[in-house]
C-alpha cells in the first residue's frame, strides 16, 4: 500500500471487522467467559479485554482518549461486576466516533514499520486482532466460527508483512503442525500458533 487508507475506508474496514467481532461477543454463554482459549493462559474475559484494552492502549500513546464508561468493568480481575456485552459495545461505539473523525484516522506518527497513520494502524494491526481474537473467543465458547475469504487474505498478508516479528513475545505462538487435509483457514491458524479443535 503506497497512500494511506481514507477516513471512509478505514471507518468501513473497522465497522466491517468489528461487526463481526461483536456477533460473537453477543454468542458468548454468560457461563463460558472464563473458558479457557487458544491463547494459552487466557480466558474468553482475557481475550476481549485484550481487544479491548490494546485498542485504548494505542490511542492513548497519541494522545486519544478511547475509554468509556465501562473502562474499568472489562479489566475486572475476577470479573464480579462485569456486563462483558455492554463493555464491548461501548468501546466500538466510542472507537467508530473517533474514528470518523479525520485528525484521527489520518494522524501521523512514527511507528515500528516507519512512518503512518493511526488509521492504517487500526484497520492492519488492530483489524488483524479482530480477526484472529474473534476465532479465539469462539473457539473458548465452543462455538464454530469460519472466517471469510478475504480475512484469511488480510491475515495471510499481514503475517507476511510481520516477518519473523510474527513470533515476537506477545504476537502469536509458533506455528503447529497440521494435520493432513487440513483447509485454508486451519493451514494459517496453525501458522498463527493455534490448534483448530477436531469436528465431530
Amino acid at each position: 500500500m503506497t497512500s494511506s487508507p481514507t477516513t471512509t475506508d478505514v471507518l468501513d474496514t473497522y465497522t466491517r471487522l468489528a461487526d463481526a467481532f461483536g456477533a460473537v461477543v453477543d454468542r458468548v454463554p454468560t457461563d463460558q467467559w472464563d473458558a479457557p482459549s487458544p491463547c494459552e493462559g487466557w480466558s474468553a474475559r482475557d481475550v476481549l479485554a485484550h481487544v479491548v484494552t490494546s485498542q485504548r492502549a494505542f490511542l492513548a500513546d497519541r494522545g486519544l482518549d478511547a475509554r468509556t464508561a465501562h473502562h474499568l468493568d472489562v479489566d475486572d480481575p475476577d470479573g464480579s461486576s462485569t456486563d462483558l456485552r455492554a463493555a464491548w459495545h461501548a468501546h466500538d461505539a466510542r472507537m467508530r466516533e473517533l474514528l470518523a473523525d479525520l485528525a484521527v484516522a489520518g494522524l501521523e506518527y512514527d511507528g515500528f514499520f516507519g512512518r503512518t497513520t493511526v488509521g492504517r494502524t487500526i484497520v492492519a494491526f488492530h483489524g488483524f486482532d479482530l480477526v484472529v481474537h474473534r476465532w479465539d473467543l469462539a473457539t473458548a465458547a465452543g462455538l464454530d466460527e469460519r472466517l471469510a475469504g478475504d480475512e484469511l487474505e488480510m491475515l495471510e498478508r499481514s503475517a507476511d508483512g510481520f516477518g519473523e516479528h510474527l513470533y515476537d513475545d506477545g504476537v502469536c505462538a509458533p506455528a503447529v503442525p497440521v494435520r493432513d487435509g487440513a483447509d485454508r483457514q486451519e493451514r494459517l491458524l496453525a501458522r498463527l500458533g493455534r490448534r483448530t479443535p477436531a469436528r465431530s
